[in-house]
C-alpha cells in the first residue's frame, strides 16, 4: 500500500487569499476505507460569504474584459499544473473518496480533458450578424459572460464535479463561488491551487465550505450571483430551484438518476454482462448514471443472473490504494444502512439474493457487490435510487414491456440498451425518456458532449458547447450609423 503521500491542506479561498475562515468551526474528513481522520475542513460564516460575494463581483469585473484567447491561455497553464501534480492529487482523491487509484486517475484525466475542451470552446461562443433592414443599420447578436456564479457539488466525483462547474464559468468569462462537498474537499482545494498558481485574477474563483443549507441559503439570497449550478440529489435540487426563483437566478440542475438497462433477446449477452459488471463496479455504484434497473429478456435471464452473480461476487473489494482492488468503499456508513434497507425490503417481497447483501469487514465502509433477482416494481430499490453496488434484475417478455418499465419513473438521466438489432437500438434511443443513452456500452459522459437529464433529474447540460452556453447571455444590438 502506498503511504508516502500527504493529504491536501484544507483551506477556504476568498478573494485570492487562502485561510481557515472566520467561523472558528471545522469538521473532520474521514477516509472511508480505514475510518482514519484525514484532516479538518474549515467552515465559513456570513462575513466570509459576504467577502466571497464581493470578491466574485470584483473578480468578474476584471475577468470579463479578458479575451477568449487570453482565457484559454490561462486555462492551458492550469491544465499543465494539473498534469504536473496528477499523482499527488489522485492520491488525495482516493484517500477521501475511496475509489481505486486507477479510477481516480481516469476521473482526473477526464477533468483535465474537460477543462482543455472548455478553454478551446471559449473561442467558439459565436454571435451573428443579421441582415439589416436598411443599408445604414448594423444588426447583430453577441454573447457575453453572464456574471458571478455559484456552484454546489456532490462528493462522488471530487475532480469532475468541480471541474465541470469551474471550466464552464471561467472559460465563459464568469467568476464563481463553489462549495465542494465537505466529505471530499481535498481534491477541490488542490485543483483551486492550480488555478491560483496559474495566475487567475483574485476573486474569479472562490472556494467555501460549511453547513450546505446555510451556505446555499445565504449566497442565493444575494443579488450578485446570476447563475447557480448544482450536482446533487433531486430533493436538494428542488429546494435550490425554488430559491433561485426568488432572484430569477439562472440554474443548471444535474440531479438524481435511476438508470434502466434493457437487454433484449438479440443482445450479445456475454458482451452485455462484461459491460454491466464494469459499469456497476465503477465508484462502487455511487454514480448518478450507474446502471441499476436491469430489464432482461427471459431468453437470457437465468444466464445473466448467474453470470452477474459470479462475476460481481468475485470482485476484489478493498482499499483504493491497494493495487489489486477492483472496487472501493462506500463514502460512509449511512450508505451501508441504505444498501441494507434496499436488500431487506426486496427479499421480504420475494426477491432472490444471488450474491452480496452485506457489509464487508469491520473497518471502513465496504459493501459487497450485490445481485437481486426476480425483483418487482413494488420494491423499494426499483423506485428509489440505490446509489451503491446493487444490481436488480427483472425478467421481461418483450421490448415493449421493457420500455414501459424503463420509463415508469420520473428520473430521466441515463438509460442503456444492449442489442445487435439496429431496429431495436433505434427504438431504445428514441423511446427512452432520458437525457443520455448508451447502446452496448456504459460510457455516456464525454467532455465534448452534453451531459444532463430530463424530468426530475433536472434541466440544463454540462459538457459540449451546451455547457458553456449556459454561462453566457445573449445581447441583441441594432445600430444606426449616423
Amino acid at each position: 500500500m502506498a503511504n508516502t503521500y500527504s493529504y491536501e491542506k484544507l483551506e477556504v479561498l476568498i478573494g485570492g487569499e487562502w485561510s481557515q475562515g472566520s467561523a472558528g468551526v471545522n469538521e473532520p474528513v474521514i477516509n472511508p476505507a480505514t475510518g482514519d481522520m484525514l484532516g479538518h475542513v474549515p467552515h465559513v460564516n456570513e462575513a466570509d460569504m459576504d467577502a466571497a460575494l464581493a470578491a466574485s463581483q470584483a473578480g468578474f469585473d476584471v475577468w470579463k474584459t479578458k479575451s477568449a484567447v487570453e482565457r484559454q491561455a490561462l486555462i492551458n497553464k492550469v491544465c499543465d499544473l494539473l498534469e504536473e501534480r496528477r499523482e499527488d492529487i489522485c492520491h488525495t482523491l482516493t484517500l477521501e473518496m475511496g475509489k481505486p487509484l486507477a479510477e481516480s486517475d481516469m476521473e482526473y484525466g477526464f477533468a483535465i480533458d474537460t477543462l482543455r475542451f472548455y478553454g478551446e470552446e471559449a473561442k467558439r461562443t459565436y454571435g451573428r450578424l443579421i441582415p439589416a433592414r436598411a443599408h445604414n443599420f448594423r444588426t447583430q447578436v453577441v454573447k457575453e459572460p453572464l456574471g458571478p456564479t455559484l456552484a454546489f457539488v456532490a462528493w462522488n466525483f471530487p475532480a469532475v464535479n468541480v471541474i465541470r462547474k469551474l471550466a464552464g464559468a471561467i472559460a465563459a468569462g464568469c467568476s464563481i463561488i463553489i462549495k465542494p462537498s465537505e466529505e471530499t474537499p481535498g481534491t477541490a482545494v488542490a485543483i483551486a491551487r492550480c488555478f491560483q498558481d496559474a495566475g487567475l485574477p483574485d476573486g474569479v474563483l472562490n472556494v467555501v465550505f460549511g453547513v450546505p443549507a446555510k451556505i446555499s441559503d445565504y449566497l442565493m439570497s444575494s443579488s450578485i450571483p446570476k447563475k447557480v449550478s448544482v450536482t446533487g440529489s433531486t430533493a436538494v435540487g428542488k429546494l435550490l430551484a425554488r430559491k433561485a426563483a426568488d432572484t430569477m437566478m439562472r440554474s443548471t440542475m444535474e440531479l438524481g438518476g435511476h438508470a434502466p438497462v434493457i437487454i433484449t433477446e438479440n443482445a450479445d449477452i456475454d458482451q452485455a454482462i462484461g459491460m454491466c459488471v464494469m459499469g456497476k463496479a465503477r465508484n462502487a455504484g455511487q454514480v448518478c448514471t450507474s446502471p441499476s434497473r436491469f430489464l432482461v429478456a427471459r431468453k437470457h435471464y437465468d444466464y445473466f443472473v448467474k453470470e452477474m452473480g459470479e462475476k460481481l461476487g468475485a470482485l476484489k473489494v478493498g482499499n483504493g490504494l491497494d493495487g489489486d482492488t477492483q472496487m472501493g468503499p462506500l463514502i460512509d456508513d449511512r450508505r451501508i444502512a441504505w444498501m441494507d434497507e434496499i436488500v431487506k425490503d426486496a427479499v421480504a417481497k420475494g426477491a432472490r439474493l444471488i450474491t452480496g447483501g452485506e457489509r464487508v469487514g469491520d473497518v471502513g465502509s465496504f459493501y459487497a457487490p450485490t445481485v437481486l433477482a426476480d425483483v418487482t416494481a413494488e420494491m423499494m430499490g426499483m423506485n428509489d435510487e440505490p446509489f451503491g453496488p446493487i444490481i436488480q434484475v427483472m425478467p421481461v417478455d418483450s421490448l415493449d414491456e421493457a420500455i414501459v418499465e424503463a420509463n415508469r419513473l420520473d428520473a430521466g438521466l441515463a438509460g442503456y440498451g444492449f442489442t445487435t438489432s439496429q431496429a431495436e437500438s433505434l427504438r431504445i434511443q428514441r423511446e427512452l425518456n432520458v437525457g443520455v443513452v448508451g447502446i452496448n456500452c456504459p460510457a455516456v459522459s464525454l467532455p465534448e458532449a452534453p451531459f444532463g437529464g430530463c424530468n426530475e433529474t433536472g434541466w440544463g447540460s454540462e459538457g459540449g458547447m451546451e455547457g458553456i452556453e449556459t454561462f453566457m447571455r445573449t445581447k441583441f444590438i441594432n445600430e444606426l450609423n449616423l
